[in-house]
């Protein structure tokens, strides 16, 4: 590797780690910001979705306009998924703890696997397999500690929801990697906005929270996808992959730490297995990528 290559690669996992601590800082916001939920979702989508579709024509100039008319079916379909990931994932925060729904997002790469089979025959390497059964083990630890209370249940299956909604949006990309992805995160998060304008009261959010909520779609949402779009192409996928699961651990800790949410002994313990999981799978995938030709993990 030059000394150009590793400028490049330290730059590119630089974005991509200050992206996740980015992400991270959902479970802070969801604590803090005190309006109802619909009109956190609507407002924050208003704000993010122009926020990356600004960010999208300073990248692409006049080039803009010709790619959005020249984006056919799957832009429809990803910005749907991204939606409901969206719109299911605050939810899952709002209604459970931040850990239990982390926990059950951090399962979304072994559910992608399992859905990039059925759609397009990809087949999945033992060591997904193998760790795809290890992570389901420990979100049914996690799923066996009923302390939270049925709102906490119904939190666990939003976060369900998130991450199978983003295993599926995750699959059409990987079909279409050459189309530009930005449009269809900004235009997800106006249909989230869309989605939640009837149950919602935009108006009637005080400065304090419409500072928080501005603050949350910039800072969290649209500067996460910016410092992505910038880091990703620079660092291999795999390293990439390994560096946007730190907000798994980081979301619930920046929770615990400031506002004293500690997860409980079924989260705590479901999680870590999870994380094993998680981070073992990255690693082998991570040494497999880079391993001679022909050999095998």
């Amino acid at each position: 590797m030059t000394s150009h290559e590793q400028h490049q690669y330290r730059l590119g996992a630089f974005y991509v780690a200050m992206s996740a601590l980015a992400w991270s800082l959902s479970g802070l916001f969801v604590r803090s910001i005190t309006t109802d939920l619909t009109t956190l979702l609507c407002v924050r989508g208003m704000i993010s979705g122009t926020a990356v579709f600004a960010f999208f024509f300073y990248l692409e100039g006049a080039r803009g306009f010709a790619i959005l008319r020249s984006m056919g079916w799957p832009f429809v379909v990803i910005t749907f998924f991204s939606a409901a990931s969206m719109i299911s994932g605050i939810g899952s925060m709002w209604y459970a703890s931040v850990a239990d729904a982390m926990v059950i997002y951090a399962t979304t790469p072994f559910l992608t696997a399992g859905v990039a089979f059925l759609m397009i025959r990809e087949i999945p390497s033992r060591s997904t397999i193998v760790a795809a059964g290890v992570a389901l083990f420990g979100v049914l630890i996690m799923l066996a500690d009923r302390s939270g209370g049925t709102g906490s249940l119904f939190g666990k299956f939003l976060a369900f929801v998130m991450a199978v909604t983003v295993a599926f949006m995750a699959t059409f990309m990987r079909q279409h990697k050459t189309m530009n992805m930005l449009p269809a995160m900004a235009a997800s998060a106006w249909l989230c906005s869309l989605s939640t304008i009837w149950f919602a009261s935009p108006l009637s959010v005080s400065a304090h929270n419409l500072g928080l909520i501005f603050a949350f779609a910039i800072l969290q949402n649209a500067m996460g996808l910016i410092l992505y779009t910038f880091g990703s192409h620079r660092i291999p996928a795999a390293d990439a992959s390994l560096l946007v699961s730190l907000e798994v651990p980081l979301t619930p800790l920046w929770v615990w730490l400031f506002m004293s949410e500690t997860p409980s002994l079924g989260t705590i313990i479901g999680g870590s297995v999870v994380a094993i999981a998680l981070f073992s799978h990255i690693a082998v995938e991570m040494r497999r990528n880079r391993a001679p030709s022909g050999a095998t993990a």
